[in-house]
């Protein structure tokens, strides 16, 4: 009975190593790239997807110079879009990834007319049951941990102003739970804190990432500057005025060393890797959704998916100590950003934990006092609106 026993899960193992493909030929495996920006940017968003990609290959042995094409500087145009993914799929692309909100439409009809190709799009909502997915993380618990090294430098210098370079404001989801998220964290630390946003309306826009940062600091007398936005230029802004700020997507600390606290962070490669691996074990294009467990894929701390960079010699004492311990909290379970229980978090390092309700800046009650946290759905797809203590500028 033991020798059948064993003869059948064999079988059964045999055959589910067919049809999921776990001895794939690498050699023949191709990624397909498309940028709103390009890929020789130093920082900033494409910067950051094309180091998660290129990570990600060189640890699963893929060579990035041969089994990597990649479309860059495509606007977020439709037609321009699925001109895109003809080239990519002439090329041989076994999996595309599409890195910026506006290519959503382009991608899912892209799905339908290449069903034998897997698509995958950053930060958006649509996904199909087989080969058309998404993918985005909890950047807020970043954002927050970034609030907190610009709340503790706001205490140092003395200035309770605080700035934000926006791509866009209450109109995404994505753009509202950072602002939230990196408000509450400053919030936190320095309770008579205000931040003020500026809205660029537009993903990249670096003359104006420069210009609206220079009118925070000019018009609101902001002390520290942080971004939702493509490039360093707010930070390098920060630098040229003698003030501080908090990056995004990759360390600034480098484009403006004088000025840079930390970054809220992303290490794409822990995406890209998960993806890659699964379309290379599934065989076929229409079982990717199944592999990755569902059309959504939304990491955070707990994955290493999001994170903080290095913090500069500019942060205030105390700073990484503080940040430790309130990933710990968020890492572990014990806490998230968006419930009815804030941190209070003095400089000497000290945090409590208070029932509190969350509140928009009209006054409305959001989560009452010691009630759960908002719902994913809420974070991803519907938040619009700022927490108190927000401004638009």
């Amino acid at each position: 009975m033991k020798k059948i026993l064993a003869l059948l899960l064999a079988v059964v193992l045999v055959m589910g190593l067919t049809a999921c493909g776990t001895e794939p030929d690498t050699d023949e495996f191709i990624v397909g790239a498309i940028y709103i920006n390009s890929r020789n940017d130093t920082a900033g968003y494409t910067f950051a997807h094309h180091n998660g990609i290129t990570k990600a290959m060189e640890e699963l042995g893929l060579d990035v110079n041969t089994q990597l094409v990649i479309v860059d500087e495509v606007p977020e145009d439709k037609e321009q879009v699925l001109a895109a993914v003809d080239t990519l799929v002439g090329e041989g692309a076994d999996i595309i990834f599409g890195i910026s909100f506006g290519y959503i439409d382009a991608m899912e009809e892209a799905a339908k007319t290449y069903p034998d190709v897997i698509f995958s799009h950053a930060t958006g909502y649509k996904s199909n049951t087989t080969n058309f997915n998404n993918y985005f993380g909890r950047a807020y618990q970043a954002r927050y941990l970034a609030g907190i090294a610009a709340g503790l430098k706001s205490l140092e210098i003395g200035n309770n102003n605080v700035g934000y370079v926006a791509a866009y404001g209450t109109e995404y989801a994505e753009t509202a739970s950072g602002i939230n998220g990196f408000a509450m964290g400053v919030l936190a630390v320095n309770p008579n804190a205000t931040i003020y946003v500026k809205n660029l309306g537009a993903w990249a826009d670096e003359v104006n990432e420069a210009a609206f940062a220079n009118e925070l600091i000019d018009s609101y007398n902001c002390g520290v500057i942080s971004q939702h936005c493509d490039s360093a230029q707010p930070q390098i802004a920060a630098q040229n005025k003698g003030v501080f700020g908090c990056g995004y997507n990759s360390d600034m600390t480098p484009d403006a060393p004088k000025a840079h606290l930390t970054a809220a962070i992303w290490n794409w490669n822990v995406y890209y890797r998960t993806a890659m691996e699964a379309a290379m074990n599934c065989g076929e294009a229409s079982k990717f959704v199944e592999t990755m467990g569902s059309g959504a894929y939304y990491g955070g701390l707990k994955e290493g998916f999001v994170d903080v960079s290095p913090l500069s010699e500019n942060c205030a004492p105390k700073t990484a100590e503080i940040i430790a311990a309130v990933k710990a909290m968020m890492v572990n379970g014990e806490w998230d950003v968006f419930s009815g229980v804030k941190l209070q978090i003095s400089p000497d390092g000290t945090i409590t934990k208070v029932d509190a309700a969350l509140v928009d800046n009209n006054g409305n009650e959001i989560v009452p006092a010691g009630g759960a946290s908002v719902e994913d759905s809420v974070i991803t797809g519907t938040m619009n609106y700022f927490v108190a203590g927000v401004k638009e500028g």
